[in-house]
């Protein structure tokens, strides 16, 4: 089905009539979500999102995979090949609507400051991007209360698990470092591809289980869809030192090299 360019908002999607207006947004926690940022047309790990994307649908009974399959299609139609946005894909509850929240990016980040008081989890499915987005906004506005753009959950015995909207890397010496995925981590694109890239260049990379007071004076990163990299630049609301960021700048270019235009129309 041949899309229009709709600006901006919240669709929702039929196999009859494709994306439309959605007439009401539901309240209700989200089932499934995977967003990530198009520049210019240009998108990181589109692939990785929508088999990540499909398989959490899967795990919660939605929709067969060919009407996935003609929901991704049509989406990725719609978006737009000029700008920077920031799309995001949903599958809700009740109805087991599929839908697309179109929106403008937001200003991206080239470094972060974060909350140096680890935050106990309070996910619900800490592995499936979705439900627990509100409870996740909620631990980021209180952290900007303490002056900080993020927060770190930890584990109950104080590891470092990740962040509010970010996967968690740190340096140690030569070695990039990321919690043991037996851990309840989201598991991220973009943290993936910097693992491949790095076993690629030969870099040694370690599950290792931190508490956030062992990352002082390390170079720390929050790592997402949406910014790539953003290094620790400072530590607040605690005397933890955030080391000079020198290897992001080069990770970040990189990051920028291997953005792929979208599928053609």
């Amino acid at each position: 089905m041949t899309q229009p360019v709709i600006a901006e908002g919240l669709l929702a999607w039929s196999p009859a009539r494709g994306l439309t207006p959605a007439t009401e947004p539901t309240a209700a926690p989200l089932l499934v979500a995977d967003s990530w940022l198009v520049r210019d047309g240009g998108v990181r790990g589109l692939e990785r999102h929508r088999e990540r994307f499909l398989r959490a649908c899967g795990e919660v009974g939605g929709p067969p995979l060919r009407r996935l399959l003609e929901f991704w299609r049509d989406m990725t139609d719609v978006l737009p090949r000029t700008g920077e946005w920031f799309p995001r894909v949903e599958l809700a509850p009740g109805s087991l609507e599929l839908r697309l929240l179109l929106r403008h990016a937001p200003p991206l980040g080239t470094g972060v400051r974060v909350w140096a008081a680890g935050q106990s989890d309070p996910r619900t499915v800490p592995r499936r991007k979705g439900p627990d987005l509100d409870t996740l906004a909620r631990l980021r506005a209180r952290a900007s209360g303490e002056g900080a753009q993020e927060a770190v959950l930890v584990a109950p015995s104080g590891s470092v698990l990740e962040a509010a909207t970010a996967s968690v890397l740190w340096w140690e010496g030569d070695t990039l470092c990321l919690p043991p995925p037996r851990l309840p981590v989201l598991p991220g694109v973009t943290v993936t591809l910097l693992q491949e890239r790095a076993r690629h260049e030969g870099i040694q990379v370690a599950h290792r289980e931190r508490t956030v007071a062992e990352l002082d004076g390390h170079e720390v990163w929050l790592v997402n869809a949406l910014h790539g990299i953003r290094p620790v630049t400072q530590w607040t609301g605690g005397s933890l030192k955030a080391a000079p960021a020198d290897r992001a700048p080069e990770w970040r270019a990189w990051l920028d090299g291997i953005m792929e235009p979208l599928p053609e129309k």
